[in-house]
């Protein structure tokens, strides 16, 4: 049984592979894709009576391990300086404004359907206001350089600001100026916390002499995460910090602390340490969403009481993009398609606490809305992600190396 296991675990994630490989060309998100593999390995299990322990309770292990690798990625992937601050308040206005304005959009449809008091629809409304970094970023790779870059900040601030604002509403029941106190406390610490966490773990990074080097420091990234999460603090901010650091080391590199850490020493490993990190975004992702398609049975995708609901919360979602879009004179397409949910759907939809729960909200709803949102989001990428003639096709990867080698090192600085 061990084996036939190995075996289905081996083959689901090389067509996950496979998925990642065709997604450029096909244009099929392969979220998607995984979704439905996971569900027809689990209707093949049933065909064939195979006795597969239910996997279930491990989907906010992944979920989580995932939210944090993926934000990673994005970070380390991001350019952070003078000539992106319009490109960040963009996203940031667009990443707020569009979870604020669904979040109470929605949670007014939960009320009038279900007849739910108002705080608890808001809380079953956050999740689906969120789009999907884990989606979105993967899914942006034939558009033009100057909406790939949106569609990472928007994405990753979606995902960061959406986890702090749940965590601020499911902790703040009465929301008043103490709420707002304690909440600007908690963000005070959250960014001590990420500069001595981040220059520790950034010296360790070219400090450890072992072959074994990378995999540590996403191990206590991933405790400083957790333990931050358990005191209810904005970890996400850490991961999104730790990332952006290591990712433009260049644009810092005159810092004293910097020239410590010899940058041209430093970038060859952070090649090596952001290689790691796809791949392993990768692997946890592939998990999360074929397992999570596995848990669920056909009667839930064609669940005909929630389908109604769900191209409600869709639509609206296309809509509030729309009218963001247009006030920010941003280009409309393809970028009104790039709004998926995801892995964070999912896994704050798990993390709705017993007593705020709502019987309109269940995973018959979130199944469809990821689905619709992807979909929507293939047929307009397919349409619109054609990228311009002249599209710059330079690597960030490519110009930081001659630019770390004009500054030298402290040693050669004293010679």
């Amino acid at each position: 049984m061990t084996i036939t296991i190995i075996i289905i675990i081996s083959i689901l994630l090389l067509l996950a592979y496979l998925f990642d490989l065709t997604s450029a060309r096909t244009r099929i998100p392969s979220v998607i894709l995984l979704l439905f593999l996971g569900w027809g390995g689990r209707m093949i299990a049933d065909f064939f009576t195979l006795n597969i322990p239910d996997l279930t309770p491990l989907l906010p292990i992944f979920g989580t391990l995932g939210l944090i690798l993926i934000v990673l990625e994005g970070a380390l992937e991001l350019e952070f300086n003078k000539t992106k601050f319009g490109l960040i308040r963009k996203t940031f206005f667009s990443a707020f404004f569009s979870m604020a304005a669904l979040a109470f959009i929605i949670s007014y449809i939960f009320q009038f359907i279900s007849g739910a008091g108002y705080f608890d629809c808001l809380v079953n409304a956050l999740p689906v206001a969120v789009i999907s970094s884990s989606v979105a970023i993967s899914s942006a790779r034939n558009l033009n350089t100057e909406n790939k870059e949106f569609v990472i900040y928007e994405s990753s601030l979606s995902d960061i600001l959406g986890v702090v604002l749940f965590n601020f509403v499911i902790t703040n029941p009465h929301i008043n100026l103490q709420s707002f106190g304690h909440f600007g406390l908690q963000m005070l610490i959250i960014c001590v916390i990420s500069l001595v966490s981040t220059l520790l773990l950034a010296l360790l990074l070219t400090k450890i002499d072992h072959p074994i080097k990378h995999a540590p420091i996403i191990i206590l990234l991933i405790l400083i995460y957790a333990i931050s999460e358990i005191f209810h603090l904005p970890a996400l901010l850490f991961v999104l910090f730790f990332g952006l650091f290591l990712g433009n080391i260049y644009e810092v590199r005159e810092m004293k602390y910097v020239k410590y850490l010899k940058p041209q020493e430093f970038y060859k490993e952070v090649t090596k340490f952001r290689d790691i990190v796809a791949e392993g975004a990768f692997l946890i992702r592939a998990f999360f969403f074929t397992l999570f398609g596995y848990s669920f049975e056909t009667k839930e995708i064609i669940n005909t009481e929630t389908l109604g609901l769900a191209g409600i919360c869709v639509a609206s979602i296309f809509v509030i993009r729309t009218i963001i879009l247009k006030i920010q004179k941003q280009e409309l397409f393809p970028l009104l398609f790039v709004a998926p949910r995801g892995l964070i759907t999912i896994l704050l939809f798990f993390s709705i606490p017993a007593a705020h729960a709502i019987d309109i909200v269940n995973k018959s709803l979130i199944v469809q809305i990821v689905i619709m949102s992807a979909v929507v989001m293939m047929i307009g990428l397919m349409i619109f992600s054609k990228k311009k003639p002249g599209d710059p096709a330079e690597k960030k990867e490519e110009l930081i190396p001659e630019a770390i080698e004009e500054t030298p090192s402290p040693e050669s600085q004293e010679d």
